[in-house]
């Protein structure tokens, strides 16, 4: 199979996978391009409506379309090409699977172009996000447990003993992105392109918004914050500034995000009680985000 970078650790020589490291590399920069030109098409409708041209062009339809890209395809594809670079090198071992590897990728660009084919064409479950409909949910899943398998594969087989930061984060990623997605999934088929989701009512708002909020959380701000503790180092040619931050930072974040969803539902028919509870969960994260960005710029300070 195709690999490249050599390293020794003690005695063990491994042969790193970096094949599918440029692959995921390659479709990022190209699905960043697609959902910036998206981006620009649907800003240029907002001002000019007269953009809005036939059906499958309006700023309703495309507007799905730019944030699953944003999300899945640019952000999505950018996360496995970073936690398959850095892991192989915090474990010190090759992926756990090529073949797997490999499946993943075009598994998930599969999905992207399904989603680039319905999302215009007004096939939708109406719920920001998780726009797409049951089939390519179910596809989602199944690729979703073949990156899991291949990470967990590659951790049970590693050659550090210890656990790097970094890795815990992208751990917390698989794990709880996986629960996001499915529970707020769940729905009953009435077609191959049509569903109605099991919830309704304020029920559906609090579930839609628990997945909508810690997406972000977990798909967008986890395994980012862990690729951050593995290049920023790397980058500046020193150690993290505070170690022990980073773990604090972890595990507070972790408790933290989880409970902030409903603060998307403030003045509304959800309980007071989760209002407040969000309200309370969402102020107390500052402690951790500043956490973490000072972590950040301590390690860099004096290194340029």
């Amino acid at each position: 199979m195709s690999s490249s970078n050599d390293t020794n650790s003690g005695l063990i020589q491994v042969k790193y996978n970096d094949q599918i490291v440029r692959m995921f590399t390659l479709a990022t920069i190209f699905w960043a391009t697609i959902a910036f030109l998206v981006g620009i098409i649907i800003a240029l409708q907002m001002a000019v409506p007269q953009l809005n041209l036939t059906g499958w062009l309006t700023f309703g339809r495309l507007r799905p379309l730019h944030t699953n890209a944003a999300l899945f395809a640019f952000a999505g594809n950018a996360i496995f090409a970073g936690i398959y670079h850095s892991t192989q090198r915090l474990l010190k071992t090759r992926l756990f699977s090529d073949g797997l590897s490999k499946l993943h990728f075009w598994g998930w660009q599969f999905i992207i172009v399904l989603a680039v084919i319905t999302l215009p064409l007004g096939i939708s479950q109406g719920k920001e996000y998780a726009e797409l409909e049951w089939p390519i949910d179910i596809s989602i899943v199944l690729i979703w447990v073949v990156f899991a398998i291949n990470f967990f594969g590659t951790l049970l087989r590693r050659n550090e003993r210890h656990l790097y930061v970094a890795i815990w984060f992208y751990i917390a990623t698989i794990v709880t992105v996986a629960l996001l997605y499915i529970v707020n999934a769940i729905c009953i088929p009435v077609g191959l392109f049509q569903s109605y989701i099991v919830y309704a009512g304020i029920q559906d708002a609090l579930i839609q918004w628990w997945y909508g909020h810690n997406a972000v959380a977990f798909f967008l701000t986890t395994p980012f914050l862990g690729l951050m503790y593995y290049y920023l180092p790397k980058a500046s040619n020193r150690p993290v500034y505070s170690y022990r931050l980073s773990v604090v930072h972890f595990w507070s974040l972790i408790f933290m995000y989880i409970w902030a969803g409903p603060h998307h539902l403030l003045n509304t028919a959800l309980p007071g009680w989760l209002q407040i509870l969000a309200t309370v969960f969402s102020v107390m994260l500052w402690a951790p985000s500043w956490g973490g960005a000072v972590n950040g710029i301590l390690t860099l300070r004096g290194a340029w």
